[in-house]
């Protein structure tokens, strides 16, 4: 039996996936999560063989469940099942270790299918979505990308200053190169511009 893990904060979704992986017979959902500081746990706990993650999710996103996975060098394989086919996302979790990458609106068997591939070794990503992730590098550094996803949020420069334990200076400097490699105009802008990315 393949052992799996599902994180995912949509409780509809959640259960959708646990019941489509129900159905196969090598396939058994041992723990679900509803954000990934849960799904976490939930993986120390169960030492599950494959791990489907959603991207964007509360207390921990599933690209720092991915990196946590890593970390702590647990002995699972992590596929992202998202909603969104940003070239960033799929840089970022491939360049993080990610065995595979779906899309949420893919056939049912296919989902099988990626978790039968990961549980072997191999990958299970999109070819159209392999391609298009290499063709657009992402121009932020890490952290940019952490400063500009606070000021996204709302946070003055002096609260990611704090957030981030850098001097309000640091910040403006981050935020400074942020805009200026998205051409944007301002720091809401290079947020709203980096997270259509899949840069965030």
């Amino acid at each position: 039996m393949i052992r799996v893990v599902i994180a995912e904060d949509q409780g509809l979704v959640l259960g959708a996936l646990a019941a489509l992986l129900d159905l196969e017979e090598d396939i058994d959902v041992v723990a679900t999560a509803a954000d990934g500081k849960e799904a976490l746990e939930k993986i120390r706990d169960v030492q599950p063989d494959v791990v489907l993650t959603d991207i964007e999710m509360p207390a921990m996103t599933g690209l720092e469940l991915l990196q946590a996975v890593k970390e702590e060098r647990l002995p699972c394989r992590v596929i992202i099942v998202t909603t969104f086919g940003r070239s960033g996302y799929l840089r970022r979790a491939l360049e993080g270790g990610a065995s595979g990458y779906l899309l949420k609106d893919a056939p049912s068997e296919e989902l099988a299918e990626a978790v039968r591939r990961v549980h072997q070794g191999l990958r299970a990503v999109s070819p159209e979505l392999a391609a298009q992730a290499w063709s657009e590098p992402d121009p932020l550094t890490d952290r940019e990308r952490q400063v500009l996803r606070l000021a996204g949020d709302g946070l003055s420069t002096a609260k990611i200053a704090q957030e981030l334990h850098l001097s309000e200076g640091t910040v403006r400097n981050y935020l400074s190169e942020a805009i200026g490699k998205l051409g944007a105009a301002n720091r809401t802008e290079a947020a709203r511009l980096a997270r259509k990315q899949g840069w965030l």
